[in-house]
């Protein structure tokens, strides 16, 4: 089993590519090495593939990453299955994980994430759980996402270490984390681990 990401950036054309690319693809490196797990293509689209256990995490992490800059968003569809080929770039590997990715993503309308595991009661179930979070998710400010993104980077850190590191006080740190539903995102990724365990 393997999880793809499919994913575009929206609006990248009101920025630089400069602003935004190199946030992007450090993120991605988190998740392994261009261009066997990721890649970027046709300007502002992408590829990532990783275990499933950390697609949505993931898919959250590059979230916050890009919203860090205001007038941008990004649109990503996960798709979670077999392969059928290995090949030197993420984009030329077949199966049904890449085939669930993609068409989801082409059809992926105005709803920034998507999912599908190949089992359509548990995607009804998590595509609404992921579009409740997205009132929260797709309303964070530039600080939110920051905050977020520094977050899911430092795990193991409580919110005075990541004051810290931002450069900001605890409190406003707590705030902003309370404000982009942090906590309901971990509950929500805890739940969709759970499921993505038992396919």
């Amino acid at each position: 089993m393997t999880a793809v990401i499919t994913g575009d950036i929206v609006n990248s054309r009101t920025e630089t590519a400069t602003k935004w690319q190199p946030l992007l693809k450090a993120v991605l490196n988190q998740y392994g090495k261009e261009p066997k797990s990721w890649e970027i293509y046709r300007g502002d689209s992408f590829q990532l593939r990783l275990v499933p256990d950390s697609a949505l995490i993931a898919a959250i992490h590059i979230k916050s990453t890009i919203r860090q800059l205001a007038n941008l968003d990004v649109r990503m569809a996960i798709g979670i299955g077999t392969i059928d080929t290995e090949a030197k770039k993420v984009t030329e590997v077949t199966g049904e994980a890449f085939i669930r990715s993609g068409s989801r993503f082409d059809e992926i309308g105005k709803q920034m994430l998507v999912i599908d595991t190949g089992q359509p009661e548990l995607n009804e179930t998590l595509n609404l759980m992921i579009s409740l979070a997205l009132l929260t998710l797709n309303s964070w400010s530039e600080t939110v996402a920051t905050a977020i993104k520094t977050s899911i980077e430092n795990p193991h850190k409580n919110q005075s270490e990541l004051a810290e590191i931002l450069q900001k006080t605890q409190s406003s740190i707590s705030e902003a984390l309370k404000r982009g539903g942090y906590d309901e995102v971990k509950k929500l990724n805890k739940y969709y681990q759970s499921k993505i365990g038992q396919l």
